[in-house]
């Protein structure tokens, strides 16, 4: 027998993604980037992701990446008997992904224990704002409330008294990805225990929330108030716990992050920029005192920086071996000779706009490594084929003709 071509460790898992906007079709975008078989059910009008972000003829270039390695399956849940269908497809796959608010998909005829006749053994993965229980369940929430609660907005602001203006976004949808590689990372243990040698061949549920995902990650945040009743405040561009590593202005209008925050590379630094002294100064001895001094001593390191171009202040610092970068935009990400060599940036062949830009797969596994095996696809695109596995062509016309496809 020939064994199917291997597209990563996960080649052989089989997904089926109940998922919109961000969070589940990231998650199973990792899965898929990987080698799974991503089965993603959208509505007739298509994921709302096909139209954020920039366009090219009314199609999304963020799609082309967000949507890759999956298989396309339009299915109007509000119909009957769509649930049908979704339980002939988990019949065949080891996990179910969805995104829904807590209990929808029940009222849709598709609860757990719905799914789970249909395969015993499913892992079903819930990404909700605030998870299936508590007194937040039915709240609404996206990426951007996780983040306002999970604590990251406000540590991600200016200092305080720096400025007015509103608490700073990141940038990109960080909450809803971090709840997806949480997912992600649940869904890949529940198989695990499930297939492994000795394993119990139990079904089970990964309840992940935005919240929980980002508040997960605020370090020591809590164990700072639960101890000192003290509220870590937003330090900018500094680390709040080191000095100093910061952003630093260039003459030509740049910034550059200089990470100089044990005693070698302090005093490497200091050499570099021509304050050998500062070492042995009280103020600057070690990283408490740097730390109680930082406004004072960065200060005096964008003296120096800002009598240079930005290019050759990376280009001495890295000489003196001191952890720096530019603040790369997107240009400069997808010029660097590092993301190159390691394949985090790619062309790839988009029947939509030709080639463009993908960030490439992580994790990277050389032994087996994962791999972008098509873009985003079109809605639907691969209905017939996918459901060419379940059902007759006859009745795969009655349901279309139907409007349940």
């Amino acid at each position: 027998m020939t064994e199917p071509a291997r597209h990563g460790p996960l080649t052989g898992l089989r997904v089926v993604e109940i998922g919109h906007f961000v969070a589940a079709p990231f998650c199973t975008r990792i899965l898929g980037d990987l080698g799974a078989d991503v089965i993603k059910i959208e509505p007739p009008e298509g994921d709302p992701v096909r139209q954020w972000g920039e366009q090219i003829d009314g199609n999304s270039l963020w799609w082309s990446m967000h949507g890759r390695n999956k298989r396309s399956v339009t299915l109007n849940l509000k119909q009957p008997r769509a649930a049908d269908i979704v339980l002939k497809l988990a019949e065949t796959a080891d996990v179910v992904v969805e995104n829904f608010r807590p209990g929808q998909l029940a009222r849709l005829g598709l609860g757990d224990d719905v799914l789970r006749r249909a395969r015993p053994d499913l892992v079903i993965a819930h990404i909700s704002g605030y998870g299936q229980d508590g007194p937040y369940r039915d709240r609404a929430a996206f990426g951007v409330i996780g983040e306002a609660i999970g604590g990251l907005r406000h540590l991600s602001d200016h200092a305080p008294g720096t400025s007015d203006l509103p608490p700073v976004r990141v940038g990109v949808s960080i909450g809803d990805s971090l709840a997806g590689l949480y997912a992600a990372f649940g869904i890949v243990s529940a198989v695990w225990q499930r297939d492994r040698v000795g394993g119990d061949r139990k079904g089970r549920t990964a309840d992940v929330a935005l919240t929980e995902a980002v508040l997960s990650m605020m370090e020591g945040m809590l164990p700072e108030y639960g101890a000192l009743g003290k509220i870590r405040q937003p330090t900018g561009s500094r680390i709040p716990t080191a000095a100093p590593s910061s952003a630093y202005p260039s003459v030509d209008g740049r910034w550059i992050l200089i990470a100089a925050n044990s005693a070698p590379l302090f005093s490497r630094l200091s050499t570099l920029i021509g304050r050998a002294d500062l070492p042995g100064d009280p103020k600057f001895a070690d990283n408490r005192s740097r730390v109680q001094n930082v406004q004072e001593l960065d200060s005096i390191i964008a003296t120096w920086t800002r009598q240079l171009p930005v290019a050759d202040i990376e280009r001495r610092l890295n000489e003196a071996d001191i952890p720096c970068t530019q603040v790369y935009t997107a240009a400069e990400c997808a010029a660097d000779p590092q993301f190159l060599h390691r394949g985090m940036v790619r062309t790839v062949e988009d029947r939509l706009f030709g080639q463009v830009l993908h960030g490439g797969v992580v994790p990277h596994i050389p032994d087996d490594p994962g791999a972008i095996r098509w873009p985003g696809p079109a809605i639907g695109e691969h209905t017939d084929a996918v459901l060419g596995e379940i059902l007759p062509a006859e009745q795969i016309s009655v349901l279309r003709r139907e409007g349940v496809i």
